[in-house]
């Protein structure tokens, strides 16, 4: 599994949408589109919805993907190889890592509403 770093953290939480746009991933992990485009291609476990124009529609499980990669390429020093075969290595994994990203994320917003509220 993969542990939180200091640069993973500083990424903004992903908001409870259902489909999110190559710009608003590039703003939520902190990559610019043309990288997300080219990873499309690298990894065959990113595969964002395509819809009317050819427009790419990613889903959640798309973006906490998105920030594994990130992390293996950026923070842990993997080639773009050496990422794909974690990834899938870890393919029996991925459900718990990304349940537990998720549980991670909403304890972070959970615990941003208790501060409002305590205000």
């Amino acid at each position: 599994m993969l542990e939180a770093s200091s640069s993973t953290t500083d990424l903004p939480p992903i908001p409870s949408k259902r489909y999110f746009t190559i710009g608003e991933v590039s703003e939520l992990c902190g990559v610019k589109p043309h990288v997300l485009r080219y990873w499309e291609q690298e990894f065959p476990q990113l595969k964002p919805v395509k819809r009317r124009g050819n427009r790419r529609y990613y889903q959640r499980h798309d973006v906490l993907m998105i920030r594994q990669i990130r992390s293996l390429l950026y923070e842990h020093g993997f080639t773009i190889g050496g990422a794909r075969q974690q990834l899938s290595g870890e393919s029996a994994k991925e459900d718990s890592t990304q349940s537990q990203q998720i549980v991670r994320q909403l304890r972070t917003e959970l615990e941003e509403i208790l501060h409002l509220l305590k205000r």
